[in-house]
């Protein structure tokens, strides 16, 4: 794969900042996208200074990011997300656009998912924008790891969803950039409805045993 420009919708939360460190660190060009510019632009400075000068990312607005790049993803609390998608319908026609939101709620008992009408969050922002290619994935790597000093996530798998073949061909070897290996095709961009809130079965058990753990499928023929 050659260098993208990736923008992160939602750059300033723990995984968007997590993932834009991540393609940064792979020699992609990175834009981080916020409501608020400068927040963006302050979230950027602090990890160019875990970074080469030459993989520097950016902050700009979520309009400003999504319309600098041709591979955007979506890293944002579902609560706003119809509105916020809604709203960039134009800067992410004709672009591939990952979604990695996982629709959770939260109670006394813990995490559990969240019914979302369209069956997904990812088959949301599909619906929502009929001229993207919509991709899921990205969902169960931790924040804390991606923000970590390992060179490669080379324990965890990425799961990719999607309907458009080469668009979620481009996500695979995306994923491999974080964790040495392609991502795993799991299917149509229905399956997003199963990998989503299985996030919350992750949180469970990071909480219970006070770990970062992810996820990895074994029995594969794993490419690097």
């Amino acid at each position: 794969m050659g260098t993208r420009t990736v923008a992160l919708i939602g750059g300033t939360g723990p995984q968007g900042r997590g993932l834009g460190y991540r393609f940064a660190r792979a020699g992609h060009q990175v834009v981080l996208g916020s409501r608020d510019a400068a927040r963006a632009q302050a979230t950027a400075d602090e990890l160019a200074g875990r970074l080469p000068a030459e993989a520097r990312p950016r902050g700009a607005t979520n309009a400003q990011a999504a319309a600098a790049a041709d591979l955007v993803v979506l890293a944002v609390p579902y609560r706003g997300h119809r509105e916020l998608v809604t709203g960039l319908r134009t800067e992410l026609a004709g672009k591939v656009v990952v979604s990695c939101v996982n629709p959770l709620g939260f109670d006394r008992e813990g995490p559990y998912g969240l019914a979302v009408p369209e069956g997904s969050a990812a088959e949301q922002a599909a619906t929502l924008l009929p001229d993207s290619a919509v991709v899921g994935a990205f969902h169960h790597l931790s924040a804390v790891n991606l923000l970590g000093e390992a060179d490669l996530l080379s324990d965890e798998d990425v799961l990719v969803c999607g309907d458009d073949v080469d668009a979620k061909q481009q996500v695979m070897e995306l994923a491999a950039t974080i964790t040495g290996r392609l991502g795993i095709d799991a299917g149509r961009l229905r399956m997003a409805r199963q990998l989503e809130p299985f996030t919350a079965v992750l949180i469970s058990i990071n909480k219970r045993y006070r770990a970062h753990a992810g996820l990895a499928v074994s029995g594969l023929p794993h490419a690097g």
